[in-house]
């Protein structure tokens, strides 16, 4: 059989890329090339942080249009991309109003109102999503308050995959794993939860019905007139990364690390016990029947700003320099909403600092250090939660995405949470994003198989803990 060409179109916060996969069912090899790679981030327009999806949708045209350069002939397209933010179109199908970014400060102070509306507990049980500030419902919640007058416009309400799709396509679809990153779907009739958007005042029909992953949504038409099927993967970037991780059994848990870190484990029902809640945690929508009960943790965004704003040139000789600093002598919580989008994120971790312990990091090193340190801890507070509420106790932690890397994170998170460490795949959001193409093509047959095959093409590292000194369980 002549091989499967799959184009993956990958993008997170910080950057995006278009990406090439080979398939060949005979020989069982899978490949994946990066075509084309192009930088992210929300920009200001003076009063909100929002994002240019009139550049994003031209960079991915760009990318298949180099695939299509080469005389490749693609048997199929993928999107995944970040959650929570959404894109509101008219009947003509145009962009209205602007595309907040969530780390736009307009939700500052909404989620506590909204929980005071509705109840905390309310909002979980239907839900099962954890309490994030920049959750949809709350950016909703604030737009509504600012009353624009463009509202009566609105006819659609998509996320940005989804939109992207609609950009490709033509076609309108309402992709379920991203769905379920707004805190307004239900977690046990999986749809659109009618209290909610009635709280929020927004019709119903802006939404639509929602379709589980693996449907042909339309075609793209090339340059070249080819018509290329354009299929709804698993379109939140951590639900395809999830789909990559080399999880075997109820004992292994995941960790999708990059901007945001996002640790949990895959179950057929969702945790929404009152501990479930006091921990935070969420049940986002997964594939096959599985929930994904995970915590977000704010991730290398600590690391990746500080680095910005100290015009680091060699990121590994840092790394290497903050390894040889003492451990543990500043602590931060990373999840600490003061991270989330601050003015200058290095001043922001020494006050901290500074808060909790009196003292402050002396040097750039000994700064990166509370940043491991800090996450390490918190990995093994949320492993810890994980394992509790699952009644499984956890061996194995599978992690993937670009920071897994980090081989002295990894081994830090192997030394704390005092379990065995994968590391890899690399591209996992995008492998997961191609994997469910073959699936929805009918190459693979189901998740099981398709791990199988990435942990066959694809390296993994092995961490296993070290001697926990008293320091590390302090």
């Amino acid at each position: 059989m002549a091989n499967r060409y799959i184009a993956a179109i990958d993008l997170g916060a910080s950057s995006g890329r278009v990406m090439l996969s080979s398939y060949r069912s005979q020989t069982g090899k899978l490949t994946l090339t990066e075509i084309h790679r192009f930088s992210n981030g929300y920009k200001s327009d003076g009063k909100n942080f929002c994002w240019d999806l009139t550049y994003l949708e031209q960079e991915i045209i760009t990318g298949l249009n180099k695939i299509i350069q080469q005389d490749i002939k693609l048997d199929s397209i993928g999107i995944d991309t970040w959650g929570v933010d959404y894109v509101l179109l008219d009947k003509q199908g145009q962009i209205v109003g602007p595309t907040y970014s969530y780390r736009d400060h307009r939700t500052d102070n909404i989620m506590s109102k909204v929980q005071d509306d509705i109840g905390l507990e309310n909002i979980y049980q239907k839900t099962g999503i954890q309490f994030l500030t920049f959750n949809t419902l709350y950016q909703l919640r604030a737009m509504m308050l600012e009353s624009p007058e463009w509202l009566s416009r609105v006819t659609d309400f998509v996320m940005i995959p989804d939109y992207l799709i609609y950009r490709l396509t033509g076609v309108l679809n309402r992709e379920y794993t991203n769905a379920t990153t707004t805190q307004l779907v239900n977690v046990t009739t999986q749809d659109w939860d009618k209290d909610l958007l009635d709280y929020l005042g927004i019709p119903r029909k802006w939404f639509g019905d929602i379709s589980k992953p693996g449907n042909q949504v339309g075609y793209w038409q090339s340059a070249k007139g080819d018509h290329i099927p354009v299929i709804a993967v698993a379109s939140h970037d951590t639900a395809s990364a999830v789909i990559a991780a080399p999880i075997i059994n109820l004992h292994s848990a995941y960790l999708c690390s990059g901007t945001w870190s996002l640790m949990g484990l895959e179950s057929k029902q969702p945790l929404i016990s009152k501990q479930a809640l006091k921990a935070n945690i969420t049940n986002e929508g997964g594939v096959d029947g599985n929930y994904r009960v995970l915590k977000n943790i704010m991730g290398l965004w600590l690391f990746q700003r500080v680095c910005a704003e100290n015009n680091v040139k060699d990121i590994i000789e840092l790394i290497a320099s903050a390894k040889q600093e003492q451990p543990f002598t500043f602590l931060i919580n990373p999840n600490d909403p003061r991270f989330l989008n601050p003015d200058s994120m290095t001043e922001t971790i020494k006050q901290v600092c500074l808060e909790n312990s009196g003292q402050i990091p002396e040097n750039l090193p000994q700064l990166v250090r509370c940043i491991f340190d800090s996450l390490a801890h918190l990995y093994r507070d949320v492993l810890h939660e994980l394992s509790t509420l699952s009644g499984n106790p956890i061996k194995t932690l599978h992690i993937v995405g670009g920071g897994c890397q980090n081989a002295f994170l990894n081994q830090l998170c192997a030394d704390l949470c005092n379990v065995n460490v994968t590391a890899g795949p690399i591209e996992s959001s995008a492998l997961g994003n191609v994997g469910y193409q073959l699936i929805s093509l009918g190459e693979i047959a189901d998740i099981d198989a398709l791990r199988q095959l990435i942990s066959q093409n694809f390296d993994t590292k092995f961490y296993q803990p070290n001697f926990i000194e008293n320091f590390y369980i302090n």
